[in-house]
């Protein structure tokens, strides 16, 4: 194959410009936001786990407290009306009078223990509430925190992706300068050898591979005539010759 010599040249600008857009591209594949990004959701999956299992929590304890304040209601409406019987003077029977006196007692010290473990329940739903409330709190933190990240991948990406565009049009107006047959030659070359379609050879050695020619090589290629595609004979990329 055969093509003019400035336009072998050109292949070095064209594979300048694609080896700085694949450089921006997995710079934007790579950002440091992307896997801070991923830490952050694992952290927040994990939290909403643990909230979900304070949420469950703080409900068993809810409803506990609540049961306990059922159970004292009966106890203190028993416990009024037997002390007002008491008061009122109307139990004339001394021994009617000694069990109601003695009922009173008990239901006294039943309040005392109902109230005690009311307390207690009450202290487990508010330890509860805290605890529920301090993981929505982190929860909400590390949101904020991904926001913030996310926004800051976004601006990133977009001023990456701005040079990746402008890279493009400069791209657009090199390949005008190339015959369309030497394009498709180093695209294929390109995708078969990993990004690297062209190269210069320098002295002995081809810039792509960075493997020095064999006398016998390095003749062949210089001798060649300019108009000549000459491939590398270690990594099959096309040499462009300085004196192309």
């Amino acid at each position: 194959m055969k093509a003019d010599p400035e336009a072998q040249r050109r292949l070095l600008d064209l594979q300048a410009i694609d080896t700085a857009i694949g450089q921006l591209e997995h710079r934007v594949k790579t950002l440091p936001e992307h896997a801070l990004l991923v830490e952050k959701q694992a952290r927040r999956q994990a939290l909403g786990q643990e909230l979900v299992a304070a949420d469950t929590v703080l409900s068993d304890a809810t409803n506990a407290q609540t049961r306990a304040e059922a159970d004292l209601v009966p106890v203190r409406e028993r416990l009024a009306r037997d002390q007002k019987a008491v008061d009122s003077g109307t139990i004339t029977d001394p021994k009617t009078l000694t069990s109601m006196v003695d009922e009173i007692a008990h239901l006294t010290t039943r309040i005392s223990t109902l109230e005690d473990e009311e307390l207690e329940l009450m202290e487990a739903v508010e330890a509860a509430q805290a605890a529920r409330d301090r993981l929505a709190a982190e929860r909400g933190a590390v949101e904020d925190e991904m926001r913030a990240l996310i926004a800051s991948r976004d601006a990133a990406g977009k001023d990456l992706q701005a040079d990746v565009a402008d890279r493009q049009k400069a791209r657009a107006t090199v390949l005008a300068d190339i015959p369309g047959a030497l394009v498709d030659l180093y695209e294929k070359v390109r995708v078969r050898a990993g990004g690297t379609g062209a190269a210069a050879l320098q002295g002995h050695r081809c810039a792509g591979c960075g493997l020095e020619a064999t006398q016998s090589d390095y003749d062949r290629y210089i001798s060649a005539p300019a108009d000549d595609i000459v491939r590398c004979e270690e990594c099959d990329r096309i040499l462009v010759r300085a004196d192309a």
